[in-house]
């Protein structure tokens, strides 16, 4: 839940719902394996990469605007605690991208010819 909130709620909880969402695809796929199924997992897959960077992005901006506006030093562990905070995005949608990609290869694999 600590990971949730440092990693920007309105980003990481999207990702999740997107993480459970192809979970659920990928489980749906082994009772039923139809082409559009593995389309709907490429694609929220997909997105949920492309999300998680954007929010990446959203989020360097705002610490760039930040740092622009201190006046002095900056310590280093505030900038390591902002680049911890900003990374965690594309690393929860690089993983459901990796599980939407790992239960298309299974479906894939099990599909009768």
């Amino acid at each position: 839940m600590q990971l949730i909130n440092e990693g920007g709620p309105s980003f990481m909880v999207s990702l999740l719902i997107l993480l459970i969402i192809t979970i659920f695809l990928v489980a749906k796929g082994f009772k039923k394996n139809s082409q559009k199924n593995v389309e709907l997992i490429k694609a929220i897959s997909l997105f949920a990469l492309v999300f998680g960077f954007f929010g990446f992005i959203l989020g360097l901006i705002n610490a760039l605007d930040a740092l622009e506006s201190i006046n002095g030093d900056i310590h280093p562990a505030v900038l390591a605690g902002g680049i911890k905070r900003g990374i965690l995005p594309p690393t929860l949608g690089t993983f459901t991208f990796l599980v939407g990609r790992l239960g298309i290869i299974v479906l894939t694999w099990m599909k009768k010819e």
